[in-house]
C-alpha cells in the first residue's frame, strides 16, 4: 500500500512545484488560449492564458509512477503501463491539436479526420495490447466480456472488443474535453473519479481471486490482472490532478487544453477496461456523461426541429448564460460529480456484497 501513498504524494508535489515553471515557459513562448467569439462574454478575459497545461500532470503521473517503483522496489505491471500508454498517447494527440490552435491561430486545431485518426491509432494499439500479456492465472489486462462490477455474459470476441474499447476511449476523452470549459471544472471532477478508482483497485486487490482461500463461488472475488498497480496509477493521476488544480482553479493561471482533457479521458477509459468496470464508469464519471449528453441533445434538437433546448451547449455554459457565476457553476457541478462517485462506489460495493 506504500506504493499508493508514494504515487499520490509525488504526483501532487510535482504538479504543485512544476506547473508554475510550465506557466512561465508557455507564457514566454506566447502559447495562450484562443477564445471563441460565440462563447460567454465573461470568457473574453481568459484570452492569452497559457494552455497545454496537461503536459504538467501527464509528466507528473509518469514520473510519480516510475519513482514509486524505484523507491518500493516493485516491478511495473502490464496493466499499469498500458493505462499510462493510453493516457500519454491521447495526450500527444491533444498536444498536436493545441499546438495547431496556437501556432496557426485556428480555433478548431487539428482537422477532424486527422484528430480522429490519431485517437483511433492510439486506441486500437491499446485495445490489441490489452488482450496480450497473460499472467500465471491466464489473465490479460482486459477481458473480451462486458463488465459492470465484474465480467458478465459471454465473450464478444477480440474484434468486437476492440470496437467497444474504441467507443469507450473516444466517448470518455471527448466527454472530458467538453467538460473542460470552466476553471477547474474538469480537473476537480477527474480528481474524484481517480480517487474512486484508487479505492476500487485496493478493494479488488484485497478480494482478488488470486488471494482467495475459497473459490467455490467464483463471483465472490475479482478476476483482475493487476488491481493494486491500477490503484497506483489512479493515485498518481489523482495526486497530479489535485496539484494541478491549485493553479487551474478560478481564476485559472493555466488551462489543461486538449493535451490534458484527452489524456484524462484516455486514462479513465483505460482504468475502466483494465479493472473490469466498463459500464460502471458511466456512473463514476457521471458529470462527463451529463455534459456530453447535453451536446447530443442540443445538436439533435436543432437538426430535427430547428430549436435549441439549452441557451448554449455544453451544459455549463447554459447556466452561465442564465446568470450563474463561473465559480457557482463549478462548485455545483462538483457536487453533482461527487454524488455520482458516491452512487457508483455504492453500487460497486453492493454488487460485490450480493455475490459474496
Amino acid at each position: 500500500m506504500r506504493q499508493i501513498l508514494f504515487a499520490g504524494v509525488i504526483g501532487m508535489f510535482l504538479t504543485v512545484i512544476g506547473t508554475p515553471l510550465l506557466i512561465k515557459l508557455l507564457a514566454r513562448k506566447g502559447y495562450g488560449q484562443f477564445i471563441r467569439d460565440d462563447g460567454p462574454r465573461g470568457h473574453a478575459g481568459k484570452k492569452g492564458t497559457p494552455t497545454m497545461g496537461g503536459i504538467s500532470f501527464i509528466l507528473a503521473t509518469l514520473v510519480a509512477y516510475a519513482l514509486t517503483k524505484v523507491i518500493t522496489g516493485e516491478e511495473p505491471s502490464f496493466s499499469g503501463l498500458l493505462v499510462l500508454f493510453l493516457m500519454a498517447g491521447m495526450g500527444l494527440v491533444g498536444y498536436l491539436d493545441d499546438y495547431i490552435k496556437i501556432v496557426k491561430r485556428r480555433s478548431l486545431g487539428l482537422r477532424a479526420k486527422a484528430k480522429m485518426a490519431g485517437q483511433l491509432i492510439v486506441g486500437i494499439a491499446f485495445a490489441v495490447l490489452a488482450l496480450q500479456f497473460k499472467d500465471s492465472r491466464d489473465l490479460t489486462p482486459a477481458s473480451t466480456k462486458l463488465s459492470f462490477v465484474t465480467d458478465f455474459g459471454w465473450s464478444i470476441g477480440p474484434v468486437l472488443f476492440v470496437v467497444w474499447a474504441l467507443f469507450m476511449i473516444l466517448a470518455l476523452s471527448n466527454g472530458v474535453n467538453l467538460t473542460d470549459g470552466l476553471d477547474g471544472l474538469a480537473t476537480g471532477a477527474a480528481v474524484m473519479v481517480f480517487g474512486a478508482y484508487t479505492f476500487i483497485g485496493v478493494w479488488q486487490f484485497q478480494e482478488s481471486c488470486a488471494m482467495a482461500a475459497d473459490l467455490t463461488n467464483p463471483n465472490a472475488c475479482f478476476e483482475v490482472r493487476d488491481p493494486l498497480d491500477l490503484a497506483v496509477v489512479a493515485s498518481a493521476l489523482m495526486g497530479a490532478c489535485f496539484g494541478f488544480l491549485w493553479w487551474n482553479t478560478s481564476p485559472a493561471k493555466i488551462f489543461m487544453g486538449d493535451t490534458g482533457s484527452l489524456a484524462l479521458g484516455g486514462a479513465l477509459a483505460g482504468l475502466a477496461i483494465c479493472s473490469r468496470t466498463e459500464l460502471l464508469v458511466a456512473l463514476l464519471g457521471g458529470l462527463f456523461v451529463l455534459i456530453t449528453m447535453s451536446v447530443v441533445i442540443q445538436v439533435g434538437s436543432f437538426k430535427l426541429t430547428g430549436k435549441r433546448v439549452f441557451r448554449m451547449a455544453p451544459l455549463q455554459h447554459h447556466f452561465e448564460l442564465k446568470g450563474w457565476s463561473e465559480v457557482l457553476v463549478v462548485v455545483r457541478f462538483w457536487i453533482i460529480q461527487g454524488m455520482c462517485v458516491i452512487v457508483g462506489l455504492g453500487l460497486f460495493y453492493a454488487g460485490w456484497a450480493a455475490d459474496k
